[in-house]
């Protein structure tokens, strides 16, 4: 699996500065490829116009031996062992002494055989070989025949190599350092485009976070032309998405007025049917109003849950809902915590109050003395939920009462089950605690707290 960068402006400043070095590094290559053939083929230019000079410079004198002082020009041929030299030797039944540069000295300059490096069309070869010296040197050589008498000599003049490998070194050195600045300014310089052509990108971003938060209900800002109709199109579907949830909230609310008359009818003519027949009727229809008002908040719930605009402040809701139960049960010590401060949950507020709300009706009715109300970010999202999409926030209510075994907490959440028929209620509480936190794909669980009472933990969405 190839691992690619998440955030586009490192995905670019990536592709970039690999194209930027790639190119760099290949032009670096070729210059210094050209620089080195040029060199070359100049020093080897160089070599063929000192050997012609020789040639120039020597003829057999009235005693038939070679005579002439070339002229170079260069003080090299004349120092010893600095790699310059110019050899003039006679070739086949020419008996007369060789003439060298006083450079040469006592030295030999090894003759690189004719088949490995043969003459080409005009008489000329180069080959590469080492003095006595241990110079590297490159030899320019030749054959030319002297006079009408078939007097013939071999030429050759060598130049040193290393003075030609030191000028191709500080050349690449200079290419080079100045390729890694103009490389070094140039990425800069491409990073700051980038960051730059980027930043409407990162202004939509900010935007988007404001609609997450309830700060804002649509994307604002001017965007480039590139951009604008991504925006336009977010903020119609921000619209459309409030219009859906506005009409299912409407329509929920028309059914349920349209509902509310023929049950309250039904129950009112139960009141006056003899039992068993009223009793019956009576039942049927406070179970009809109980699963018409179950479905209607699941109908409500569903419209709702994915929009980006539902957003509750947990720490202001439980503190009114805290103020409410200590004023409804003062005899109680209620005790809340937020951590950190400014924890959002991704629901509609009605919905906090109801579920938030029957567990600490729940506990105020069982505990002793005490009820204590945290709400802390969630260690990792609920079973079947991926963590990475959103944020979970995790609201916990212990009393210190009595509690409950394990087979008590199965019965609890059952819709409509007291265990205690001695305490009001309907026995609704729990289950409807169950439905919505399902409802918003959250989770909630009771256990035995650390004081020994009853702790009911949620899990429900919040804002990253």
């Amino acid at each position: 699996m190839i691992l690619r960068p998440q955030s586009l402006t490192a995905r670019v400043l990536l592709v970039s500065t690999i194209w930027a070095v790639s190119s760099l590094v290949v032009i670096g290559i070729v210059i210094s490829a050209l620089y080195r053939q040029g060199s070359e083929r100049g020093f080897q230019d160089l070599l063929r116009a000192q050997l012609y000079n020789v040639v120039n410079s020597i003829v057999v004198n009235e005693n038939e031996q070679l005579a002439g002082s070339p002229s170079l020009g260069d003080l090299r041929f004349s120092q010893p062992q600095t790699g310059w030299y110019w050899i003039v030797e006679p070739i086949g039944e020419f008996n007369t002494p060789p003439l060298a540069s006083t450079s040469l000295g006592t030295g030999k300059l090894p003759i690189a055989s004719v088949d490995q490096v043969p003459f080409d069309i005009r008489y000329e070869r180069f080959y590469t070989t080492h003095d006595s010296f241990n110079n590297k040197v490159e030899v320019a050589e030749t054959e030319v025949v002297l006079d009408l008498q078939g007097h013939a000599a071999r030429f050759r003049v060598a130049g040193n190599r290393n003075v030609l490998e030191s000028d191709i070194n500080d050349f690449n050195r200079n290419l080079y350092l100045a390729l890694s600045i103009f490389g070094f300014g140039g990425l800069g310089m491409n990073a700051l485009a980038i960051l730059f052509g980027l930043r409407p990108l990162d202004q939509a971003r900010r935007s988007l976070e404001k609609i997450r938060a309830g700060e804002s209900e649509r994307l604002d800002g001017s965007f480039p032309r590139e951009i604008q109709p991504l925006a336009s199109e977010i903020n119609a579907l921000i619209e459309s998405n409030r219009r859906i949830v506005e009409r299912a909230r409407m329509q929920v609310g028309n059914l349920a007025h349209s509902l509310k008359t023929p049950i309250a009818v039904l129950m009112n003519e139960a009141r006056v049917l003899e039992a068993p027949h009223g009793d019956l009727l009576r039942a049927q229809a406070d179970a009809m109003q109980t699963q018409v008002q179950t479905y209607l908040n699941r109908a409500r719930i569903a419209a709702q849950r994915e929009s980006v605009l539902a957003r509750t402040d947990i720490e202001t809701v439980l503190e009114r809902l805290v103020r409410v139960m200590r004023r409804l049960n003062p005899e109680r010590s209620f005790v809340l915590s937020v951590l950190p401060p400014g924890l959002t949950l991704a629901m509609e507020q009605q919905d906090v109050e109801e579920t938030v709300g029957n567990l600490l009706e729940n506990a105020a009715r069982y505990a002793t003395n005490e009820v204590r109300i945290t709400a802390t970010p969630a260690p990792e999202a609920p079973a079947g939920q991926e963590g990475g999409r959103r944020s979970w926030i995790v609201i916990e209510v212990e009393d210190d009462g009595p509690g409950l075994t394990t087979e008590q907490i199965g019965q609890a959440i059952k819709r409509g089950k007291r265990l205690d028929e001695s305490k009001p209620g309907t026995g609704l509480g729990l289950s409807i605690v169950r439905e919505i936190a399902s409802e918003y794909h959250g989770a909630f669980g009771l256990s035995r707290g650390e004081r020994g009472g009853l702790k009911a933990t949620l899990v429900l969405p919040g804002v990253a």
